[in-house]
């Protein structure tokens, strides 16, 4: 039988049957089985301990990480990832991954190229469940992804790609929140995706902050409380675990925790009514796992550790405070912030004994799993230590029905992802989430009739899922579908002299130009491209495809929209707001302050202009 597709496949060579997975499963059923029959409910947590108990120390450490790994296959990936599989990891595969070190997690990225179609995911997915259940006492893998949509999303089409959190902060819809969970669920459970690190629940009350920014729902803590909610509503009603990130709150900082160690200035009573707010409300919506941020707060904790390795935050605060008794999982231990105080070796003990339960993707994990055995061997952990998150992470299996039957099918992929009621709820939340913030003299909806001919030019960002855009030829198609004779011309994020000049002249020639501005800051050569192009007296319209707040740098620009991403799905909707096919309904998550004075408010949270036509 084969792990790896790269296309659909029979249902029985992508799922084995029945009989083979109680087989495959024996050592885990063997514990929770009454007579001959597998057991009918989920197990107790007497039922999980005796599991734990039958481990042996080695098999313990595993259970507690979750590692990357390169390939599209579980045994037989290309030798280009083997031979990366070999530098970072001293294995070839994922299957000799789970033999060497019994990891209990697996996270899937676009660039290990783990993520190529959904029938190549199952049966990824299928092999990995299988290579762990063949090993002694074999459990199975939780595999997980930052699927958070938006900008941030490592499974691509023909899966569904949905508005990201910002964008629905600004339609301000539980509902269509919660239904966009559900969606990314039911696709992520299909693909045996059973935990996505999302939603983000950081309030960004930051501009310039470099990491979060349009992942946020916003700004307002109450606001971003209830669409937190309602997605771990969404996604868990999929089966799908949800985790809300990055506790304590990575929202206000101007450091990317992937790169340096932030620091949160925010006092201890700020923290309980901002950053706090959301988490809270996850708990309540009974969230499955909480991820951890590699920054300081020292109104928090004054030891200068970051959240990650912090008892008084993990222990004292999140689960004492908060109440909190789900899994905690750390934030990629390869990032800068939770490596700038200690070396490698010590963070993984250190974020265990803070109150970690999974440790995501260290840099070597042969030097991490060895770090927590000796500890264990040498004293410094106990072994009931390790059992207790292993229970935690026992307990979400059994929830999410892993022990049961860990295994998916080509007809539930097919039944499930990229369908085409998905992706038509798709296209209609993201048209409620498009938001106008300026419209001088009704330059918006553009005439057909009066601007036929329109040039897109401005910003192509790489696709955050390397399955859509580029963002100016998309916004191109789809005005061009909608009437008008649209061109395309990519500028780039700094677009140089040169590009500017035939940009310029190639305005010359429509009725009306589209720019899609991206991160302009007040050096940005954007801010000339626009300039220049006002300066022609062909009517400008701009569409901030990342951040709502380039619209303060650019503030002569006649009509502005918001789209928050540049994906395809938000950016069909911003042509169709600019079309006039759709009435812009969002509202600002969050508030813009003047570029020349950012005391001042420009643009206040639920700002949103309306096409107010007249009643027939």
């Amino acid at each position: 039988m084969r792990d790896s597709s790269t296309g659909s496949t029979t249902p029985s060579r992508t799922r084995p049957s029945r009989r083979t997975v109680l087989a495959a499963t024996a050592g885990v059923t063997a514990a929770l089985a009454t007579g001959t029959s597998a057991y009918a409910g989920p197990p107790d947590d007497k039922e999980l301990r005796a599991l734990i108990s039958r481990m042996t120390l080695e098999e313990k450490v595993g259970q507690l990480f979750v590692m990357r790994v390169y390939g599209h296959s579980a045994t037989a990936p290309d030798q280009a990832d083997i031979d990366a599989n070999l530098k970072e990891i001293g294995v070839r595969t994922a299957a000799e991954l789970i033999a060497k070190y019994r990891v209990g997690g697996i996270i899937y990225f676009a660039w290990a190229h783990n993520t190529r179609d959904p029938h190549q995911i199952a049966s990824l997915s299928n092999g990995i469940q299988r290579a762990s259940l063949e090993q002694p006492r074999g459990l199975p893998v939780l595999i997980s992804t930052d699927q958070e949509h938006g900008i941030v999303a490592r499974v691509g089409k023909p899966a569904t790609l949905l508005p990201g959190a910002m964008a629905l902060g600004a339609g301000g819809s539980r509902g269509d929140a919660r239904t966009a969970g559900r969606i990314a669920g039911a696709e992520l459970r299909a693909l045996g995706i059973r935990q996505d690190y999302a939603p983000v629940a950081d309030v960004n009350v930051n501009p310039a902050n470099p990491v979060i920014g349009v992942r946020s729902f916003g700004a307002d803590p109450d606001a971003v409380a209830e669409l937190v909610a309602a997605q771990v509503k969404g996604y868990q009603g999929a089966d799908v675990a949800a985790t809300a990130k990055h506790f304590p709150g990575h929202g206000d900082t101007a450091v990317d925790s992937h790169y340096g160690f932030p620091v949160i200035t925010h006092s201890r009573e700020l923290w309980g009514t901002l950053d706090a707010t959301p988490f809270r409300a996850a708990i309540r919506a009974g969230i499955d796992s909480i991820m951890t941020a590699h920054i300081m707060v020292p109104a928090l904790d004054d030891s200068g550790d970051p959240a990650t390795l912090s008892p008084v935050i993990l222990t004292g605060i999140l689960r004492g405070e908060l109440g909190y008794d789900g899994l905690v999982v750390t934030d990629s231990l390869g990032m800068e912030g939770v490596r700038t105080k200690y070396g490698d070796d010590r963070v993984p003990v250190l974020a265990l004994k803070a109150g970690v339960d999974q440790l995501l993707n260290p840099p070597s994990l042969d030097i991490a799993w060895n770090a927590v055995l000796k500890a264990v061997q040498g004293g410094e952990l106990t072994e009931a230590r390790l059992d207790e998150s292993i229970l935690r992470v026992l307990r979400l299996k059994s929830k999410l029905g892993l022990l049961r039957d860990p295994y998916v099918t080509d007809a539930g992929v097919d039944h499930s992802v990229g369908t085409a009621a998905h992706l038509r709820a798709a296209d209609r939340i993201a048209e409620r989430t498009t938001t106008l913030l300026v419209n001088k003299d009704d330059l918006l909806p553009l005439s057909r009739r009066r601007s036929p001919k329109v040039l897109v030019v401005g910003a192509d960002p790489a696709s955050p899922s390397g399955s859509d855009g580029p963002p100016t030829t998309v916004l191109a198609k789809a005005l061009t579908k909608l009437g008008f004779t649209a061109t395309a011309l990519s500028t780039g994020t700094a677009p140089s002299a040169a590009t500017i000049t035939r940009a310029v002249a190639a305005a010359g020639d429509a009725d009306a130009v589209v720019v899609g501005t991206y991160n302009v800051s007040a050096t940005s050569s954007q801010k000339t491209l626009v300039g220049q192009l006002l300066a022609t007296g062909v009517p400008v319209i701009a569409v901030a495809i990342r951040n709502p707040y380039d619209v303060a740098q650019l503030p002569d620009v006649p009509a502005y929209l918001a789209a928050y991403s540049w994906t395809d799905v938000e950016l069909r909707a911003a042509a169709r707001v600019i079309a006039g096919r759709a009435e812009p309904r969002g509202e600002l998550p969050v508030p813009v302050q003047r570029a020349d004075d950012p005391t001042q408010v420009l643009y206040p949270i639920g700002h949103g202009l309306r096409y107010w036509r007249p009643s027939s």
